[in-house]
């Protein structure tokens, strides 16, 4: 591959495409400037070389065109001397400088344009060289932005909640039915306890009905007793009197 195709190649290189498709980005971009600075050097060394070569050919040109004209002026001072063998050698010669400026003239041309495409290349390499060096960290933190931004996409994706099948959600759901599990425990607890106090209450009004009773039933047997009591009182007091029955006998 020669000067032209490299150049040709460096500068339709896309940077950007470069260094996405790069497992290491950083490394190809170093490497892509080395490539661009060494390609810098030859062409310049080649384009010198074609510069010099298109100063060789005009010299060559500048040489026939003038031994043309000063073979034309010999020519002329022979007819005018007389000397017509002379002037037909100096025509001939005339003649070949003429073709010979006439080859170097094409030559000529065509090294111009030459050079002129190989410094038009060169100026855009050189170009895109300096672009590519001054922007190297932007272009390599901003893969780094991209790339870090994808992992972390990627690793929030994988751990979505909204995934059924996640083990997070799966671990949410265990939570919930413990906790679930735990409040009715709860519940139940809280209702034994009340049904607990409930008993004690039922319990307070049978015993209060059952001291009514005792209170009810004991009342018209002290009652008697009392009766009994005063009767026997009085049966005693008539019997100890003078009057009385067992006195007379």
């Amino acid at each position: 591959m020669n000067i032209m195709d490299r150049l040709s190649r460096l500068i339709r290189a896309n940077v950007n495409d470069l260094i996405e498709r790069a497992e290491d980005p950083e490394r190809t971009l170093d490497q892509l400037l080395r490539d661009m600075h060494s390609n810098i050097t030859t062409a310049r060394a080649q384009v010198a070389s074609m510069i010099a070569q298109e100063k060789e050919l005009e010299a060559d040109y500048d040489e026939t065109s003038r031994l043309a004209i000063e073979w034309r002026q010999k020519a002329q001072r022979a007819v005018d001397a007389g000397k017509d063998e002379l002037a037909r050698e100096a025509l001939r010669r005339r003649r070949d400088s003429e073709e010979n400026s006439s080859v170097y003239e094409r030559q000529l041309n065509l090294q111009r344009q030459t050079v002129e495409r190989l410094k038009s290349q060169l100026r855009q390499l050189e170009s895109k060289y300096q672009t590519t060096l001054s922007q190297r960290d932007s272009l390599i933190a901003r893969q780094r932005r991209a790339q870090a931004t994808h992992q972390v996409s990627a690793t929030l994706s994988s751990f979505s909640p909204m995934d059924p099948t996640s083990e997070l959600d799966q671990m949410e759901r265990r939570i919930r039915s413990t906790e679930s599990r735990v409040e009715a425990l709860n519940e139940m607890s809280d209702d034994s306890i009340d049904a607990q106090f409930s008993e004690l209450d039922g319990d307070d009004d049978i015993e209060a009905e059952l001291q009514a009773l005792k209170s009810d039933s004991t009342a018209p047997v002290a009652a008697l007793n009392a009766d009994a009591s005063e009767s026997s009182g009085d049966g005693e007091a008539r019997n100890a009197s003078p009057g009385g029955s067992g006195g007379s006998l």
